[in-house]
This record gives structure tokens, sequence and C-alpha cells, in this order.
């Protein structure tokens, strides 16, 4: 148990090194209404992470969405599933969760241009160079912006935009028994759609196996992604800009990421 809280406490101060995706998981995709229902914070890479423990500090928003009633997640210091709750009634329940900035530090230089070119921002290393910020031991400050779609009972209703500062909104309704297969979803930054954004698909299968995909959002910021009944998955979009501390002192952060994640799972 204590090992399992100093990970989750190294992962939550920013320390290099750790998973890159974080992402809410609920223990079930499908709940029935005044049932228990777990979801828990995780951090790693390929859709396979550690548990992250409640901190109140470490989050700006956690919530929980039907139609238009948001409702604040509750919680204890250190509880794990940091989600804990009772199934409210039929429709769509949508989980948000938005961190406070954390810090890590690159040593070296070829790391951030590995992260750079993974995340498709082909002209970071040209405007770092520009800017003259230093090629070792430089910092980036990153938050987290997760969103699940779980179904209670019919699950029936539709996501909307809620203001994340970069977000996944989900066009159609992986529940609806209607769906035909092909999820649609928009990428938005600050209110706005984001054209011509990578996005990283993670696709888990019923036996674990997990695939990854990229893809990339149209004109309007829509990313279409056809999937897989059985299987659940993880979208992952990153934003990478300058950081306005950037030249306020020595230790400030040059660059800043906001990572927007959806998970969802299929029916079968």
């Amino acid at each position: 148990m204590f090992s399992r809280f100093l990970i989750a406490v190294l992962l939550l101060s920013g320390q290099p090194g750790f998973g890159h995706e974080f992402w809410i998981e609920p223990e079930s995709y499908q709940v029935e209404p005044g049932a228990s229902m777990t979801a828990t914070l995780r951090n790693g890479q390929n859709f396979e992470g550690i548990s992250l423990a409640w901190f109140d500090n470490r989050f700006t928003r956690f919530e929980l969405a039907t139609g238009e009633t948001l409702t604040p997640v509750e919680g204890r210091m250190g509880d794990t599933p940091a989600l804990q709750a009772i199934a409210p009634g039929d429709g769509l329940l949508i989980v948000l969760h938005e961190t406070t900035p954390s810090n890590l530090t690159y040593k070296e230089w070829e790391k951030f241009l590995a992260f750079a070119e993974h995340k498709d921002f082909p002209t970071a290393a040209a405007a770092h160079t520009a800017a003259g910020w230093p090629k070792e031991g430089f910092r980036e400050s990153y938050t987290r912006h997760a969103k699940a779609l779980m179904a209670v009972g019919d699950g029936s209703g539709q996501d909307r935009a809620f203001g994340l500062a970069t977000e996944f909104v989900a066009l159609t309704n992986p529940y609806d028994p209607q769906f035909d297969g092909n999820m649609r979803v928009r990428v938005t930054y600050q209110g706005l759609p984001r054209r011509d954004a990578q996005v990283e698909v993670f696709d888990k299968g019923a036996d674990g196996t997990v695939a990854v995909s990229l893809t990339r959002t149209d004109q309007d910021g829509v990313a279409v992604v056809p999937v897989t009944p059985g299987h659940s998955y993880l979208f992952d979009a990153v934003v990478l800009r300058a950081s306005p501390q950037a030249g306020s002192s020595e230790k400030a952060p040059v660059w800043e990421t906001l990572w927007a994640a959806l998970t969802f799972a299929v029916p079968e």
C-alpha cells in the first residue's frame, strides 16, 4: 500500500521518466441506475498505467455530468479508486477531470525532440532555438483534461463541450442502439475546433491487447474513428505552446502542454 502511494505521489509531482498519457478508466462503462460505480485515474503508456489516488489539491475540476446537471465528485485524501459514487438515473454519464499544473525537466535535448516528433510538433525545435532557450535542463509545465463516457441504464444522451481548456467532444454516442461503429469526435482548444490535429487512438480488446494508431482532425476539428464492439478506447490529443512563464526566472517552464483524453467502450 505504501509503495503504491509513493508511486502516485511521484507521478503527481511531475518527475520525468514516467508514463505519458492520463485517463479516466471506469471499472465498468455500463452500470444500472442506483448501482455502485468506480473509476480510476490512470497515468501510463499504451493504455496501461498505475492508479492515482484522490488528492484534492491536484485537480481544478472533478465532476459528473448528466444532461445539464453537473455534480462534483466527492472523495477523501488517498481514495483509490478516485471516483466512488452511486450511479444516477438512466442516461449518458460524463466524467470530467482537469488537473493543476505539474512540471517536468528535460535533461536531454533528444528527449524533447522525440516527444515533439511523437506528438506531431514539427516546428517546436526551431521555435525553441529561435527563442534562445537552453537545450538541457529546461522545464515544461503540463495539465490534463480528461473525459470518460459511461452508460447508466439505457445510456441515452449526448456529450457536449464543458469548457475544458482542451477537450474531446463526442459527436456520437457509442451506447446508442443506432450507433454505426464510427466514433465521431471534435477536438477543441480554448473553445475552438483544432484543425488538422493529431489524435492518438488506443484500442484495447477483450483480451487486453492494445493496438495504437494515429488519425487527424479535419477542417472542422472532427476525427472519425472506426471502433469495434467489445473494445474500450482512449483518444489522446496534445497542445504544445510557449509557457506564459517563460523568461520570468531561470527555473520557469519554457513550454506548456495541455493533454486532452477521452475514454469509452463499445457494447458487444
